[in-house]
């Protein structure tokens, strides 16, 4: 790892240190926010909003970010800066109940439609931030409501971390009533990075894990060597070495087994599909760009290919925005067996239109999509790598299962 940032992301450092990482200054729109106080602050107006205005600061550092061990500080303090760090936290507690309190899945999609085409690296952190809070406010107790709400709004960064390596993460009682843990986590997206962490462990004799939410030192613990993909290069991804961390109860979160209560584990596959849509959006953004600059927009077949392209992006946007009206319920009277499938199968709907989009984008500008520093090239390698989610076949066919079963007209389901 090459680089570390203090607690809180410290605004002014960050924003002041981005010049070098983005190729040039700041941009004078955002020059403002390197005096800002070192809390999140409160959003003035939307959160859609709000990130829009950001896209060309959160956008400008993507390049030179997309190298192994990068991390995008900069970007994550000028969501923070603007409020969006603590947007997720309900509207009780200081925010603006983005995706916890009823009602705001739409938006919450918007948001991170619009981070992911900023950077899809910056988008799987926001939505890894987004989840833990929301799993923290659905699930721990007031204590640990309160907590995990005063430290979004310090502007600590969230992530959540599920998958085990071969031994697993195990959470060992000790006599004083405290716990010491054992084992590692792997594919830990912020690893070195957040400051909080959630996880999901074993305790002795218990058939299901149980959800910690950990205090962590940025640049502890971590390990990015394995980390080596074509894509989500910025994205700190690695594992994390939790043994001989003691802990006390209060960082137990809810009961075994909460992480994976259905229908919330499943149907919250939208939310990261939402991100796919902005890399989406951006590489057909990119095609259209390149079509102007090149003056071959006018040839029928480019225009084939872009038509094509645009319509796979739409296509992806209608599913992520009824999923995630699924996920919340809407329309009334959903079952979870309904809301699962139908969010199941917009992720698949969603992996289809990038790699329609993908092929698309790559026949039309040949090869010099897959030349640095066509930003082509790299939007191709994140979303390709993003797009690889666990087990597509399991799910596709558990969906078709539901929909096989199902007593209504195939036009009635969703």
């Amino acid at each position: 790892m090459n680089a570390t940032f203090p607690p809180g992301l410290h605004l002014r450092a960050a924003l002041a240190s981005s010049a070098p990482a983005a190729g040039g200054p700041l941009d004078p729109a955002f020059a403002p926010l390197v005096d800002a106080p070192l809390v999140d602050a409160p959003l003035a107006d939307a959160p859609g909003d709000a990130v829009r205005r950001l896209l060309p600061a959160l956008s400008a550092g993507a390049e030179a970010l997309d190298r192994d061990g990068a991390f995008p500080a900069a970007e994550l303090a000028l969501l923070g800066a603007a409020g969006l760090l603590a947007a997720p936290l309900p509207a009780t507690a200081g925010g603006a109940g983005l995706g916890t309190d009823p009602g705001t899945a739409v938006e919450l999609a918007e948001v991170l439609r619009l981070v992911g085409r900023a950077n899809l690296s910056l988008g799987r952190l926001y939505e890894g931030h987004v989840n833990t809070l929301r799993l923290v406010h659905r699930h721990g107790d007031a204590a640990q409501r309160r907590a995990a709400a005063a430290d979004a709004r310090a502007g600590l960064l969230f992530a959540v971390w599920n998958t085990d390596d071969a031994g697993g993460l195990h959470l060992e009682p000790l006599p004083d009533g405290r716990f010491r843990l054992r084992g590692r986590k792997i594919l830990c997206s912020g690893a070195g990075f957040a400051e909080r962490g959630l996880v999901t462990a074993r305790l002795p004799g218990a058939p299901e894990r149980q959800m910690l939410l950990l205090p962590l030192t940025p640049g502890e613990r971590a390990d990015l060597a394995a980390w080596t993909p074509t894509g989500m290069r910025a994205s700190a991804t690695g594992a994390m070495d939790f043994t001989g961390l003691e802990i006390g109860p209060e960082c137990l979160i809810g009961g075994a087994g909460d992480y994976v209560r259905e229908p919330d584990f499943s149907a919250g596959a939208w939310r990261f599909a939402a991100v796919h849509l902005g890399g989406i959006e951006a590489l057909v953004e990119a095609l259209r760009a390149h079509l102007r600059r090149t003056g071959r927009g006018e040839d029928p077949h480019q225009l084939a290919r872009l038509g094509l392209a645009t319509i796979a992006a739409g296509t992806a946007r209608l599913w992520v925005e009824q999923a995630a009206r699924l996920a919340e319920g809407l329309p009334a009277g959903t079952t979870p067996e309904r809301a699962v499938a139908g969010v199941q199968l917009a992720r698949l709907a969603v992996e289809r239109a990038a790699l329609d989009a993908l092929e698309l984008a790559q026949r039309s500008i040949g090869l010099g999509a897959f030349m640095r520093p066509n930003p082509a090239e790299r939007i191709a390698r994140d979303l390709a790598t993003y797009l690889r989610q666990p087990m597509p076949d399991h799910v596709l066919a558990q969906a078709a299962r539901h929909a096989l079963a199902a007593p209504e007209a195939m036009g009635d389901l969703w």
